[in-house]
């Protein structure tokens, strides 16, 4: 939920960076307090899906950027069931205060975020994969696109594929970020302050999902992997 900019990141030696719901399937799960199994999840590859969104028909009125001081060129792109982006990794350590994630590690650090674990609590970045969407804005509305709070995202980079959540919202004019869990699950370096990548990471949000409770990593895994081989068949 924060705006970055290239000179903050400068200044800090950043590098540049089908409706359906399952419950919960363990108390585990369901605190947050597990992060992803692998970097690998789901039985459909990579180049599988990479494989379906070669082209962009753009759905967005406009371009966003990646950074704030950055020039537009990110378009969102629709297909039969999703949108997708494909552009840099910024990290969100937003939510919940932990070692990892707190005001002293990283500058930008919000102690909230736009959608809320089932007993109302921020998520927590550093053990949920979630993934950053754009406000709502004349560029681009989200929801508008079928895309909602909990909604599963098929985040791929260096031919590894990890299942998010879409779990909160970021600058208008900016895309691509994604929270702690996230990142460090793909092997891009998680450190709010100086991680990230630039380029090659591949975001393909499945448009009515909806992961219930949106905490449950396990539940985006096995919704992720049905709605990636629906996604595949339909493109």
């Amino acid at each position: 939920m924060r705006t970055r900019t290239l000179t903050l990141a400068a200044a800090a030696g950043a590098a540049l960076l089908s409706t359906a719901l399952l419950p919960s399937s363990s108390t585990a799960a369901s605190s947050g307090a597990k992060g992803p199994a692998s970097a690998q999840e789901g039985t459909v590859s990579a180049a599988s899906l990479l494989a379906k969104v070669t082209s962009c028909s753009q759905i967005s009125n406009g371009k966003y950027r990646t950074d704030e001081e950055t020039s537009a060129t990110i378009p969102v792109c629709g297909k039969n069931g999703a949108v997708f982006w494909k552009g840099d990794m910024d990290i969100d350590c937003d939510g919940q205060v932990t070692t990892k994630c707190n005001g002293s590690t990283d500058p930008w650090f919000q102690d909230d975020t736009a959608f809320h674990q089932s007993n109302g609590q921020p998520l927590r970045a550093d053990t949920l994969p979630y993934v950053v969407v754009p406000s709502s804005s004349s560029i681009w509305n989200y929801s508008s696109a079928g895309i909602k709070g909990g909604g599963v995202v098929a985040v791929i980079y260096n031919n590894k594929v990890e299942y998010a959540v879409v779990g909160d919202t970021g600058p208008t004019q900016i895309i691509g970020e994604a929270s702690y869990a996230t990142a460090s699950a793909l092997g891009i370096n998680p450190n709010p302050e100086t991680g990230g990548t630039d380029s090659g990471v591949t975001y393909i949000l499945f448009k009515n999902s909806q992961v219930s409770p949106i905490e449950n990593h396990g539940a985006a895994v096995t919704l992720g992997d049905s709605l990636a081989k629906q996604f595949i068949a339909n493109n």
